[in-house]
């Protein structure tokens, strides 16, 4: 069985984690912590990293940070993971869904502006597949309407918009280390905190409301309990995991990226006879490959070709079912605008198999497989 995905896995990892080990310090904010959110403000220009237990976690302080009054809401795209959106709900905002532009599956700037109300606090972004939306027109609007900005880029690790690192260019940024993502600590995240004026309490809700960390600097003389928070500290065992791929950040890049590019030169001539859509990558953007995907001509024809793909032992998955149509959507937000594209298009996308270190044959027998289901 050819899997969709198999985590990323180095060979040094368990080296650093018995490092953790027999240095007797495998709670939150160990060295390894510390090596990898410098690794991240370093690689790329962050203000401020903090490493955190999940992707979900990173988004939730990211929300908390943005300081939601009774009322305020939140614009997201509806074609997202229930994180994006659990994440505002917890911290009390309002959800305002808009729709998705096809090429990119990205927010529509112009369902932005559409939905900006006095009520508005706050932009979240997705950077799909590791591709930015245009980030110039998020950050002049959210400049106008006097708005924060929230990348969920999640998928954009080692990715950029014009040059800039995703996560890097919003208020905050918030990255995954999940075990789907390109790298990975099994359960992990981060979060980038570009505006300086929210770095100190970033670090106090994070370690559950104390400013313990000023006191390890000796900018306090005893820390104590100054605001609500929780525990978003990861072990600095899954910390020390993630060291050893970060290590090697170029190289499993650049792994993927042959892989993503075997595919689009393998199935252009099925986009050329209308056969499939294949991703669309703005000229400004440099995406990481964190998964390749063909739009098929419906629902129908998708489920179809899984199917086919399953019965040849090849795992293939669709992906986002949008949050507007969920219950708990349904219950905690509102579509705004028509739904053009969000709808319509999540139900032809499939995802095919992609991971760091897929074999020669495995590839080509994906690549085989799906041209024989297009050639029937």
């Amino acid at each position: 069985m050819i899997h969709f995905n198999v985590p990323p896995f180095i060979g040094t990892e368990f080296d650093f984690m018995r490092q953790a080990v027999e240095n007797h310090k495998i709670c939150g904010d160990g060295p390894f912590t510390k090596l990898c959110n410098k690794w991240i403000e370093d690689r790329f220009h962050a203000n401020k990293c903090l490493l955190t237990t999940s992707g979900t976690s990173a988004l939730e302080m990211a929300a908390v940070l943005c300081d939601f009054k009774d009322g305020e809401e939140v614009i997201l795209p509806s074609y997202t993971f229930s994180s994006t959106a659990t994440a505002f709900v917890l911290a009390g905002a309002k959800l305002v869904f808009v729709d998705i532009e096809p090429k990119t599956m990205n927010i529509d700037i112009e369902c932005i502006k559409k939905a900006i109300t006095p009520k508005t606090k706050c932009i979240c972004v997705v950077h799909y597949a590791g591709i930015s939306p245009d980030m110039d027109a998020v950050m002049a609007l959210a400049k106008e309407h006097n708005l924060l900005v929230v990348e969920d880029a999640a998928q954009g690790v080692m990715s950029t918009y014009k040059g800039r690192a995703l996560g890097t260019i919003g208020d905050f940024g918030c990255y995954s280390f999940h075990e789907t993502k390109n790298y990975s600590m099994g359960e992990g995240g981060a979060i980038v905190v570009n505006n300086p004026k929210y770095s100190d309490r970033a670090e106090i809700i994070r370690e559950k409301g104390t400013n313990r960390a000023q006191f390890f600097r000796g900018q306090v003389a005893k820390y104590n309990w100054v605001d609500f928070g929780s525990s978003w500290l990861p072990s600095d065992l899954n910390a020390a995991y993630l060291w050893g791929q970060l290590q090697c950040a170029d190289q499993i890049n650049e792994n993927r990226l042959e892989t993503w590019n075997a595919y689009y030169k393998a199935f252009k001539p099925l986009e050329e006879r209308g056969l499939v859509e294949l991703p669309t990558v703005p000229e400004e953007c440099r995406h990481n490959a964190h998964m390749f995907y063909l739009k098929l001509k419906n629902l129908d024809v998708r489920q179809d070709f899984i199917r086919f793909m399953k019965e040849n032992d090849i795992l293939c998955v669709f992906h986002y079912v949008p949050l507007h149509s969920a219950p708990a959507g349904q219950k905690f937000g509102r579509f705004n605008g028509e739904d053009r594209y969000t709808t319509s298009e999540s139900d032809r996308l499939v995802r095919l198999p992609l991971y760091y270190g897929i074999s020669k044959e495995d590839l080509d027998k994906v690549i085989r497989c799906a041209l024989e289901y297009f050639s029937r």
